[in-house]
């Protein structure tokens, strides 16, 4: 699915990526009693394997000793050993081990997934595809007496299983690797055992495969009576862990670490995450100082960007934290900030908070749209492989001077909303696209300039009433992690072989994408990021050891040389550790996409407080809504309890209610096929989003995402909640339903899969406008930077004509049309659009289009032009530019085209429908028909204008009949409307 291209090394996804290996919280060695019991090579494998999750009537065991044949399929049938469980003893002969695959003697298999099982002797257990050495029917030792009932906790080891190995005081060890203990609950492991006469045992614990927990050499003393082992702590006579839970009336933790600093009359104060037995929820930051006194404000996350104080002024913040319960903790210690002199220009802007369906996208790759400031542009480390030196194109071209130059181009065309690239700073090989987050809590300075900051361009584009909405990402940061947060450390040697890689530290250096290194002269600076010394806290495996695999260029290969999931480099705190193997599995949310994509653990509070507060920052600076990259990576849950709720509360704080609302945020839920349900899952499918959750889930973010995946894959497609707020009434607007709205709307994915012709798109946008919270908010393009429809991966290249039928649907049809920069003349159609450094950027679909702006323009309104010369006006001239500047003009000036509601009931025709929007003063109906003819019956009675021709009908038997306008052109008849908007062009005449 991922299209942002970064230049993998030959060793990324290969030699250095190992599996996922569980670490031991110290060092692993062999228990020290258990060490002189270890028992002699086996000559023999008891296999037992675990049925519950399979439903099979039948077990066959299908084996080959090392260096021996295969039995016969099916193989020699397996017998019952205890509940859950079959085994089979297996004469090995001289072999140390056997393959083996399972299967139900009916030809269906487990082969573990193509690849059979690795098994060794003495007693192995397979479970779940997990390979352990253990006798999970083993008794109870020593039989009657005093028992022990042992709790273990794997929470922080991510073993997949546990084998208490133990010798009852006065006796005698179990063989190694001692008995398997039984899943107790989550993060935790149970085995009672009998002591016989004695009141306590010594014992140690191992996960099956060699990694052991043994009290760093010490073994573990427990007594009879029930314990828990949790990093390296016993609790004797302890409670089980796995017990329902009592009522929580523990209280957090005071915030520690509270700090405040000002700049101008802003306060930004953060602080340590408090500690709480279920969870921090939320915190109040409390402030006096000032004329206005004592204030209290609310936060999910630990940052608080304090705006709009008096100059001059000293302020003291403390924080409380509350959990779930409204158990409140102690104040922190106060921290204080002093302001200065209010700054010249405003610091924060504020968002035009209108409704958005009123506002046309015009969406542009900032980098590539056109160059205001040429001292930021930056080609990077692939400049020249790409092949964009040749071109004198570096990927960083495009900026924010640039683009504040061309608002009134964008606006000339009639758009009043543009969405842009992401603006934090990245750290990629190939980033000028802005998916390669490094540090979110600052602008990329390959966009800014003296006079035109980001916080310039917002208010330059709302001087102009157009609203900015702001690509943003949580799904993942850039392979080299998040400054602030976590970032990696590589293993790098600079000898002759790899010294083009690694840059010379320079300790006085701090990356920020523009300033360039002084010691290598490169601007792609890592010195930072490598070390040939094992770092302190080190936890990639086999740290600069030989992977025994060479690069392309016959260099060797060292393990922890680049960032990979599955290496152990990145902590399971921040970062997901795996590999996504089904797009359409839970996997896809919980994994990497991509070598340049490292995946955010967004059940993290962490993560969940470095996200949020990051975009508060531009929140603050007024932006007017966000697109939310990779939303379909995310489980919904995550989004609806944390993420939008965030959103939300800051709009609200900063802004009010009424912003809150109309502050836009639309997702990207990639589903690239033509159907409803994408393939069938819920949960990978753009519609799931809108709708807030049904019923309420564990506290813990990890575990509540995979109660609520099961949950809603198991109701299926036919039990998913319905909405006819796109929908008319006959022909009466009917009041909202938006109390099920989750907070996030989508872009369209099944128009845009199928806008090969306008028809196909119109039929599966409407098919699935029933299972949208309200599709009229949906975000309608035909193609974008990813991809073209039926997902083609060139810009769209059906012809003009259908260029223009596909924009007349758009602009009247239900949802928010959409544009990608350039396809007012059709850019770059046929070239592919993203090939990554293996081609010039000039070649492609993301080609620079600043050429087409040069000279001056000036627009006199959304969708007209004052002047305009040099080539910017020879661009503004193209047949399918005055076609979109006019159907701007009618959509802006008929309300039922922008946030009315449809209805095709009473309609004969392709592609005809009826719309309506009722409110307060305003009650706009509209009869719509794209390209065909249409018949629209049982329509109120009155006099209907055209709005491309200016044509006048008098219903009075509510039927009104439209001859065929033809492909490209347009027919709105209005209800008492305005009669004709704008002047005949090329199509709409």
């Amino acid at each position: 699915m991922r299209r942002r291209r970064s230049p993998a090394r030959p060793w990324a996804a290969g030699a250095l990526a190992a599996g996922i290996l569980a670490l031991p919280l110290t060092p692993p060695t062999t228990p020290v009693a258990a060490a002189a019991t270890a028992p002699e090579a086996a000559t023999s494998a008891t296999v037992f394997y675990f049925t519950k999750t399979k439903g099979w009537t039948d077990h066959y065991l299908h084996y080959a000793p090392d260096g021996g044949t295969w039995t016969a399929v099916p193989g020699a049938r397996m017998q019952a050993a205890c509940t859950d469980w079959v085994k089979l003893t297996v004469d090995l002969g001289s072999a140390e081990g056997l393959k083996a695959a399972f299967n139900d003697g009916k030809e269906v298999w487990d082969n573990n997934g193509g690849q059979d099982y690795d098994l060794g002797a003495g007693s192995v257990t397979v479970k779940d595809g997990v390979v352990a050495h253990s006798d999970p029917c083993a008794g109870s030792g020593t039989g009657p007496g005093n028992e022990a009932t042992v709790y273990y906790s794997t929470q922080a080891l991510g073993w997949t299983t546990a084998n208490l190995h133990y010798r009852p005081a006065g006796g005698s060890w179990t063989a190694v690797p001692g008995t398997g203990m039984e899943a107790a609950c989550t993060g935790w492991w149970k085995r009672t055992v009998g002591l016989g006469s004695a009141t306590s045992m010594t014992a140690a614990f191992n996960n099956g495969n060699g990694v052991w927990d043994n009290n760093n050499g010490a073994d573990y003393t427990l007594k009879s009576g029930t314990s828990t082992v949790k990093n390296n702590t016993v609790t004797a006579n302890a409670p089980d862990p796995c017990a329902a839970e009592p009522p929580d009336t523990q209280a957090p933790t005071a915030p520690t670490g509270v700090r405040a600093s000002a700049t101008g009359t802003s306060v930004v104060v953060t602080w340590d995450a408090a500690d709480d037995d279920t969870g921090v929820t939320r915190y109040q930051v409390t402030r006096t100082g000032g004329t206005e006194g004592s204030t209290v404000t609310d936060v999910t996350s630990t940052v608080l960007s304090d705006t709009g104080l008096e100059e001059n002024t000293t302020y003291t913040y403390t924080v409380k934290a509350l959990d779930a319960a409204g158990n409140t903790s102690a104040a922190s210690a106060a921290a204080t900030a002093t302001t200065g002199k209010k700054p010249p220009t405003p610091a924060t802007g504020a968002p035009l908070g209108t409704d958005p369906r009123k506002d046309p996208i015009y969406f542009v790759m900032t980098a590539r749209f056109n160059d205001g400031d040429s001292s930021n542009n930056r080609g990077g480390s692939q400049h020249v492989k790409s092949g964009n030196a040749a071109n004198d194109d570096p990927m960083f071209r495009g900026d924010f001077k640039g683009l504040v130059e061309r608002l009134d181009y964008i606006k000339a065309l009639g758009f009043s909303a543009v969405w842009i690239t992401p603006v934090v700073l990245n750290r990629s090989d190939y980033d000028f696209h802005g998916y390669h987050g490094y540090d979110f809590y600052k602008v990329d300075a390959r966009l800014e300039s003296a006079g035109a900051s980001y916080q310039d361009l917002i208010n330059a584009a709302h001087a102009k009433g157009m609203k900015i909405y702001q690509d943003v990402v949580y799904n993942h940061s850039s392979r080299w992690g998040a400054k602030g947060l976590f970032t990696p450390t590589v293993y790098g040697v600079r000898d002759n072989q790899w010294s083009w890689l690694y840059d010379e530290k320079n300790p006085g250096f701090e990356y920020d994408g523009l300033t360039v290194e002084t010691k290598s002269g490169k601007s792609y600076y890592n010195g930072d990021l490598w070390s040939t010394a094992e770092p302190s806290g080190n936890t990639c495996l086999n740290w600069g050891k030989p992977t025994g695999g060479k690069s392309p260029e016959g260099y060797t290969l060292y393990n922890c040389q680049w960032p990979s999931p599955t290496s152990g480099m990145f902590p399971k705190a921040y970062y997901h550790n795996c590999w996504i193997g089904n797009w359409e599995g839970e996997d896809s949310r919980s994994c990497w996409l991509h070598d340049d994509l490292a995946d955010f653990d967004t059940e993290s509070a962490p993560v969940q407080n470095y996200l949020i507060g990051a975009y508060n920052k531009y929140i603050d600076m007024g932006v007017d809504g966000f697109r939310v990259d990779t939303a379909v990576h995310i489980p919904r849950v995550t989004w609806n309890r944390r993420f939008l709720p965030a959103i939300q509360e800051r709009v609200t704080q900063r802004f009010g209610a009424e912003a809150a609302k109309n502050f836009f945020v639309f997702g990207e839920v990639a589903a690239f096929v033509n159907d409803k349900w994408n393939r069938g899952s819920v949960n990978h499918s753009a519609q799931f989003y809108t709708w807030k959750e049904r019923k309420e889930y564990s506290a813990d973010d990890a575990k509540a995402a995979l109660e609520q995946y099961d949950h809603e894959n198991g109701l299926g497609t036919a039990n998913q909640p319905t909405s006819a707020n796109a929908f008319l009434d006959g022909n009466t607007y009917r009041t909202p339903d938006r109390s099920r709205f989750s907070g996030m709307h989508i872009i369209d994915m099944r128009m845009h899969m199928n806008f090969g012709d306008a028809h196909n798109a119109f039929h599966n946008g409407k098919d699935s406008d029933d299972s949208v919270n309200d599709a009229t908010y949906n975000v309608v393009y035909v193609d974008s930077h990813d991809y073209g429809p039926n997902k083609s991966n060139e810009r769209y290249t059906g012809g003009t004509d259908a260029w223009a039928e596909n924009m007349s649907l758009m602009w009247t049809f239900r949802g928010i049309p959409t544009l990608y920069y350039g396809s007012e003349i059709e850019f770059q159609k046929g070239k592919k659009i993203d090939c990554g450094p293996t081609c010039p950027l000039a070649t492609t679909g993301r080609a620079y289009f600043g050429d087409h702006l040069a000279g001056s323009v000036t627009a006199s309104g959304f969708g007209s032009v004052a002047s305009a010369s040099g080539q910017v006006a020879t661009t503004l001239d193209q047949p399918l530019v005055k076609h979109l500047q006019r159907l701007n003009q009618i959509r802006r000036a008929v309300p039922a085209l922008q946030m009315g509601q449809y209805s095709t009931e009473g309609i004969s025709g392709d592609m005809a429908f009826k719309r309506r929007y009722t409110e307060g003063g305003t009650d706009s109906f509209a009869l719509v028909a794209v390209s065909g003819a249409a018949t629209y019956t049982g329509i109120p009675n009155g006099t209907y204008r055209d709005a491309v021709t200016g044509d006048t009908r008098t219903v009075t038997d509510g039927r009104l009949s439209v001859a065929a306008p033809g492909k490209g052109n347009l027919r709105v008849y209005v209800l008492n409307g305005p009669g004709k908007i704008g002047t005949a062009g090329p199509y709409l005449k």
